[in-house]
């Protein structure tokens, strides 16, 4: 039996409201100025030779790892073939919010020729029946991947004009603040240096997986144990082995990793393995915490992992789950199992969240030097004033409203411009 009585009206703007006009949806001129400006959304993006592909003394563990042609850099099998997706929503009184991405062209297609139908006109305040419509009209071809990310790029958009029409910052609109700054551990190359920049903490990519065999697992071994001297015993250290890994591999390392005094060990089975998770986790021979939901999407996708009991802590992107206003429904779904959530990457738009509940208790700062050695902005040449760690601190700025950053457009192309003159 059906709770409802009737179908509901459609949606309209109040009378008077302020409304968007346009919806415009970018990529990065050329791969070669997402690559020197510092991958702009696609982090991934960059020039040979950056420690984030892997290096030739330090590969970096991943899902074509088993593959002797693709092991070595993971640019050579295209983990960033999509690229940069950004969003310009436009409102009738010329307020511009932008929303980021990954999905390139294929996501701008998306925004332009699915998505945009139901934005323009309407009132961008409407963010929760905004989302559910976009959500809705793509179940058929979405639910994850690329087509959530596009949601995203828009939902963060609609966030960003809504703090600039009420003249305050998203964690306002969200709540307010629960914490004055953050504290941020850095993911990198060289631990060390993190420490030196005044990190709480360091993550660094495990180098090998299954298909190095016996060999490769004493590599493994060598480099974190190299790690944890040069750093100390006290500073606390984590692992990404981003995907890599399997049940058997994941419990020999954390076995083999005890003496090193590791806070977690991160994403180490491919995201749909919901039963492995759980079975790690089971069977964990230590005191090392273990995390997951990088690569998961949605409330749902975050739902099956806490259900399961797959992780100590879960790792959602703000810019890939579905945007903020899905952020704050999977932070709300993991406080009621206890479960902290520490978001990946996402710099300001998971800054905002971060700020606005308790159960996020730090933030993950990737240094995007080449050498892992110096602080640079994450989104690159993205944005001209994106807040940078202190000391290891991040601070927000409560008289910038919105997401609190100014756009650069000079690199910027719009593949499918709707408009009747080129932007």
């Amino acid at each position: 039996m059906s709770l409802n009585l009737c179908v509901l009206p459609d949606v309209k703007p109040d009378e008077n409201a302020i409304t968007i006009s346009h919806v415009r949806a970018y990529v990065i001129k050329s791969k070669e100025v997402e690559e020197t400006g510092g991958g702009f959304a696609d982090c991934h993006s960059q020039a040979e030779g950056h420690w984030i592909l892997g290096t030739d003394k330090w590969p970096i563990a991943n899902p074509m790892s088993y593959y002797e042609k693709y092991k070595s850099r993971r640019s050579s099998w295209g983990i960033d073939a999509i690229g940069s997706v950004i969003v310009e929503i436009e409102l009738t009184n010329g307020i511009k919010g932008i929303g980021i991405s990954i999905g390139g062209e294929p996501a701008c297609y998306i925004i332009e020729k699915h998505f945009s139908r139901f934005l323009e006109g309407q009132d961008p305040l409407n963010i929760e029946y905004l989302w559910d419509v976009m959500w809705r009209s793509s179940i058929n071809y979405g639910r994850k991947g690329l087509t959530i990310q596009s949601i995203s790029a828009i939902d963060l958009a609609l966030w960003d004009c809504a703090g600039k029409l009420r003249n305050e910052p998203v964690y306002k609109l969200l709540g307010g603040k629960t914490k004055d700054c953050l504290p941020c551990y850095a993911t990198c190359y060289d631990p060390l240096a993190a420490k030196n920049l005044g990190f709480k903490g360091a993550k660094f990519p495990l180098p090998y997986g299954p298909a190095d065999g016996d060999q490769g697992m004493m590599k493994n071994i060598e480099r974190i144990k190299q790690i944890r001297e040069s750093v100390g015993p006290d500073f606390s250290l984590m692992i990404d082995c981003y995907m890599s890994l399997t049940v058997s591999y994941t419990l020999k390392l954390l076995e083999l990793i005890k003496p090193f005094n590791i806070k977690w060990l991160e994403e180490h089975l491919p995201p749909d393995q919901y039963s492995g998770y759980a079975e790690v986790k089971k069977r964990n021979p230590t005191t090392i915490l273990l995390t997951c939901g990088e690569h998961e999407y949605t409330r749902w996708g975050f739902k099956l992992l806490l259900d399961n009991n797959c992780a100590d802590l879960l790792q959602p992107d703000v810019t890939w789950c579905g945007g903020i206003t899905e952020a704050r429904r999977i932070v709300a779904l993991a406080s009621a199992y206890d479960i902290p959530i520490i978001p990946h990457g996402s710099s300001i738009y998971s800054y905002h969240l971060q700020y606005a509940f308790p159960n996020l208790p730090m933030s993950e700062f990737l240094i995007m030097s080449s050498d892992s050695s110096s602080i640079v902005p994450y989104f690159g040449d993205l944005f001209t004033d994106e807040p940078l760690p202190k000391d290891g601190w991040i601070h927000l700025d409560a008289n910038k409203p919105g997401f609190g950053v100014t756009i650069n457009k000079n690199n910027l192309r719009r593949p499918y411009n709707r408009d009747e003159k080129v932007i």
